[in-house]
């Protein structure tokens, strides 16, 4: 499955790069008895609906010249915005929405909780800072090492 995943890779940042996208994440997986290989991409502002579709159809044509063909199995292609709610998986994705809201769960409690919801306003190689978390009047240094999931979130 690393082989496909790395295969198209190869073909879908070159046509990323051409819309001024970039790749979030490339997943080919079998749920039930159907395989998926879905294809995450973002651009600063948003990615869109037509977006996602203009790049289905490019990777589409690709992958479906190249001989060997490098997904034998039958397989639905989606491609779609990793979402408002998306993971924030390493220090380029922290830093890309500092100022934004977002939430985090840790593995263990830290002053009583185990999940912080606030704006990020710094993030460094051992703590995330939140500010105007709820409950609390002063920001909260969190300990990365601490941090099991990171994750934009919405603000009601």
């Amino acid at each position: 499955m690393s082989e496909v995943v790395e295969t198209v890779k190869e073909v879908v940042e070159p046509i990323l790069a051409e819309h001024a996208f970039y790749l979030y994440d490339i997943e080919f997986v079998k749920e039930q008895k159907s395989w998926y290989l879905r294809i995450y991409i973002d651009k600063p502002g948003g990615i869109t609906i037509d977006d996602c579709v203009l790049v289905s159809d490019e990777v589409s044509e690709k992958l479906d010249e190249m001989d060997p063909d490098p997904i034998p199995q039958a397989y639905y292609l989606d491609v779609s915005s990793p979402g408002a709610e998306r993971t924030l998986r390493n220090d380029k994705d922290l830093n890309d929405v500092l100022g934004s809201y977002i939430h985090v769960s840790l593995y263990q409690n830290l002053e009583g909780q185990k999940v912080f919801e606030g704006d990020l306003t710094a993030v460094n190689s051992d703590t995330l800072v939140l500010d105007n978390v709820a409950g609390r009047k002063t920001a909260i240094e969190i300990p990365r090492d601490q941090i099991a999931k990171a994750r934009l979130a919405i603000k009601f």
